[in-house]
């Protein structure tokens, strides 16, 4: 089971959706990772500065904050790398096909009213909660 904590994760996500509205407000972009990610990869898009400054911060600030705190992440996963490999390819794959990630659809499409994230974000959820049922009650766990 995960720890519960209130408190440092209600500052994460607010930071997460400062993130957002500053970036719609000084930039308006939508910071969808998926979206941010795939102009950095060649063919190169014009805007490739604030895109390379966005995910810096997105690994940097975490690991400025472990470095010079002693909070520390545990980490552990019991789960085999070939499914977790094959996992991130079944996420990749419903990012392109749903035109966007959790962090599109379900932190800025759904803040903007739009009804494509709405049903996409209501997607993602009930879908992660069936999963959660057949690993940890069918399966039994892996």
């Amino acid at each position: 089971m995960t720890e519960f904590t209130p408190f440092v994760s209600l500052l994460g996500g607010s930071l997460i959706g400062l993130s957002a509205v500053l970036l719609m407000a000084f930039h308006g972009r939508i910071a969808g990772m998926t979206g941010i990610l795939t102009g950095l990869v060649p063919p190169f898009f014009s805007d490739w500065g604030w895109r390379a400054a966005f995910v810096a911060g997105a690994i940097g600030a975490p690991a400025l904050i472990v470095s010079v705190t002693d909070y520390t992440v545990p980490f552990e996963s019991t789960t085999p790398a070939p499914w977790l490999i094959f996992g991130g390819l079944i996420v990749g794959a419903g990012a392109y096909f749903g035109s966007g990630c959790t962090s599109g659809h379900g932190v800025c499409g759904t803040a903007r009213l739009s009804p494509r994230s709405i049903v996409a974000t209501f997607t993602f959820m009930v879908s992660t909660a069936a999963t959660v049922f057949v690993v940890r009650h069918l399966i039994g766990g892996l």
